[in-house]
């Protein structure tokens, strides 16, 4: 299984501002290692994350995306309720199937 991701979502005003960082190779497929084997594709496909219960995000990558990507976004504290102290939660799935899930608390800013 994959590294844990950094996850930090703060509560700003109105909304909830999340950043992800995940620990992926991401690999495109189209790389040959130093014998000129092509590399296979190992990437992240899909992406989601939750609040409360209810999904905040939902995205398709493909292979274009950087080795170790990260993520920012943010969602409307009035869609999910969402207060300090609350949980998101962001999944990834990829090409190959091998999941990961972590969650982070929202916090206030310092």
């Amino acid at each position: 299984m994959s590294d844990p991701m950094r996850i930090r979502a703060q509560l700003m005003g109105d909304k909830v501002d999340v950043r992800v960082l995940m620990a992926h190779e991401m690999e495109t497929g189209l790389r040959k290692d130093t014998d000129g084997k092509i590399v296979p594709p190992h990437y992240i496909q899909s992406v989601s994350a939750t609040c409360n219960g209810k999904t905040v995000l939902s995205a398709q990558w493909g292979p274009a995306v950087s080795k170790n990507p990260t993520l920012a976004f943010r969602f409307a504290v009035a869609s999910t309720g969402a207060k300090a102290g609350d949980k998101v939660i962001v999944m990834w799935v990829d090409n190959k199937g091998e999941k990961r899930s972590d969650e982070a608390a929202i916090t206030l800013p310092t």
